[in-house]
């Protein structure tokens, strides 16, 4: 840490300027003085220039300061060791002057010593005063406090210090620079580097970035930015985001207004990601991966606004189009000779048509078996490629859960059987829940809920089925529960089994495509690692939401949440269905 010893110095380097000429001077008195004592024999030149051994002793010392401390204390304060220096020199010149000749030699010592005095400037106007000061001290020690006997130097001492003086004052004052200023202005070069250091990273990035405030108007721009949108950088600041970044679902349907991720990323405090679509100033469309964040700053309760950064995966859409159409177009096609093999299978395994021995039986039995696994994986396939791409087919209507999942549970129930497990149907939360699989008095009595949902029942079925099997296959033993449960906004689905159970860092890649839980039982069991890829896939075309909580050893369970529909809007829909599946045919179909 630097000693800040004065409130006000100088650039460094006047005080390695004044270190020269210190250490300059003090090597030329050496010098000087050891020709005369060794050289010259003459009494006259030995006293001209000639110091006592004292003085001389302190012009060692002084030579030594400056060549090997001087630098260390000046590590942590330069003005410090200058003036640690000047002291010496000054004890150096006054005794010079003291023991030099008086008419000749005192010269070049008065000399060097209103050169200091005009140095000691560097230090603020108590040390140039200071020095003046000194000087008639020493000018009047060496009269005998007499006037009259003071010498020729000594008057040039006394005079030119005052004169010096004066002008050192005016010369040093307009190169004083305050220590809190320097720091101030140190701090100032290192946000401005800084700063530009953010804005060529900001910059350059291929990554479009927009900076908003918490109104939603633009701060901030870069050109990759400005490029998919767009909008000149100078045209978009101070606009409205939603303005310039117009945001569509994947579906090419428009972003509402509750929906909008910078609103959401600031009124929610996290941060916010999306696939969404771009519509740029001329109308192209890219597909965009947006990351929305909050800007907070240090303990701050609310957010100074919202910063995002849009990728353009276009390319990357392209590309899982063409393997997507692949695999669409192989799986069709493949499916046709698959489904022969599996007829002609089925008709060798029935007895009506022929007749074969049981070992043949056997053999044939595995590859009927492998080939409706074969069916399925390319099933899988076409399914997953579609709802990729959007070609799903998906007719929504209004269902009321509750039923639904009675009849599924009902139809479910003997795959569970077949086990050893127990299947149930409860409705409600933890403080209302009602078995429905039971058919006792009691229960008919209760009076259950209405949750109405708008979705295709067909896809639901589909997400429920997978994830009740999937539930049976990982459970040796005890019981797969359906649960049904909500609120005024959400109806709530759930499969719990009390099976394995999955590892915490498997849960957060769970719904990816192909993949699969790395363990025994899932090497045994087989799968295609695309049943829950799909169930989000369809989950998420009703706006809905389908995730997992596990303990392994103990069991998971897989909820569904879907936007739940009130009475009188249900009703409405219902009205509206009715009378289009009245009108003649070649109307179009509702679409979700």
């Amino acid at each position: 840490m630097a000693l800040e010893f004065f409130q006000y110095q100088v650039h460094r380097h006047w005080y390695r300027v004044y270190w020269g000429i210190m250490l300059g001077f003090n090597i030329l008195f050496a010098g000087l003085t050891l020709a005369a004592r060794f050289l010259d024999t003459g009494q006259r030149y030995t006293s001209l220039f000639a110091l006592n051994s004292f003085v001389l002793v302190l012009v060692g010392i002084t030579i030594i300061y400056l060549l090997s401390l001087f630098w260390i204390i000046a590590r942590y304060s330069l003005p410090f060791a200058t003036l640690v220096g000047s002291m010496l020199f000054s004890f150096v010149l006054l005794g010079g002057m003291a023991s030099a000749d008086p008419s000749k030699g005192t010269l070049l010592y008065v000399g060097a010593w209103l050169v200091a005095v005009f140095f000691s400037g560097i230090y603020g106007l108590p040390l140039l005063a200071g020095s003046v000061f000194m000087s008639f001290v020493f000018a009047a020690l060496q009269s005998d406090f007499m006037l009259g006997n003071i010498t020729y130097p000594l008057w040039l001492l006394s005079a030119f210090s005052v004169v010096l003086t004066i002008l050192a004052y005016f010369f040093w004052k307009q190169r004083f620079t305050s220590v809190e200023e320097q720091k101030v202005s140190q701090l100032s070069g290192m946000l401005q580097s800084n700063r530009q250091q953010s804005e060529i990273l900001i910059q350059s990035i291929s990554d479009g970035i927009i900076m908003t405030d918490t109104s939603g108007k633009i701060t901030l721009i870069n050109p990759a930015a400005a490029g998919m949108t767009q909008w000149p950088i100078v045209e978009a600041i101070n606009v409205d985001a939603r303005l310039v970044a117009k945001l569509q679902n994947e579906d090419g349907s428009d972003v509402e207004k509750e929906d909008d991720p910078f609103t959401k990323a600031i009124s929610l405090k996290q941060n916010i990601k999306q696939t969404l679509q771009l519509e740029g100033r001329d109308g192209r469309h890219i597909a965009i991966s947006l990351s929305v964040s909050p800007v907070l700053i240090g303990n701050e309760p609310e957010p100074r606004g919202a910063v995002a950064v849009i990728r353009d995966i276009s390319d990357e859409r392209e590309a899982e189009k063409q393997r997507a159409e692949f695999i669409s177009t192989a799986s069709h096609e493949m499916r046709t000779p698959v489904a022969a093999i599996e007829g002609y299978l089925a008709l060798a395994l029935n007895d009506k048509v022929s007749t074969i021995d049981s070992r043949a039986r056997g053999f044939l039995e595995k590859a009927h078996a492998s080939t409706q696994h074969l069916g399925k994986l390319f099933q899988d396939l076409l399914t997953s490629s579609k709802a990729e791409d959007g070609r799903l087919s998906n007719h929504p209507t209004v269902v009321e859960m509750s039923a639904f999942m009675q009849q599924l549970t009902d139809d479910l129930k003997f795959s569970a059987e077949k086990k050893g497990l127990l299947a149930e149907f409860v409705i409600g939360g933890a403080d209302e829940t009602i078995d429905a699989t039971t058919k006792d008095a009691a229960s008919q009595h209760l009076v259950k809920p209405l949750y109405y949902v708008h979705i295709d029942p067909e896809r639901m079925r589909e997400v429920l089925t997978n994830l009740f099997d999937n539930a049976c296959k990982y459970t040796d033993s005890g019981k797969v529960t359906i649960g049904l449960t909500g609120n005024t906004e959400v109806v709530q689905m759930y499969i719990r089994d009390t099976g394995a159970g999955i590892p915490p860092e498997d849960i957060p890649h769970l719904f990816q495509k192909f993949y699969r839980v790395d363990n025994s039982a899932t090497r045994t069991i087989g799968g295609t690692g695309l049943g829950l890829f799909i169930c989000r896939k369809i989950v998420e075309l009703y706006r809905g939401r389908i995730w997992v909580e596990s303990e392994v050893g103990v069991g998971s369970t897989f909820f569904i949440n879907l936007p739940r529909l009130s009475t009188a809007r249900a009703m409405e829909l219902q009205s509206t269905e009715t009378s289009l599946a009245g009108k003649p045919t070649g109307l179009p179909t509702q679409k979700s």
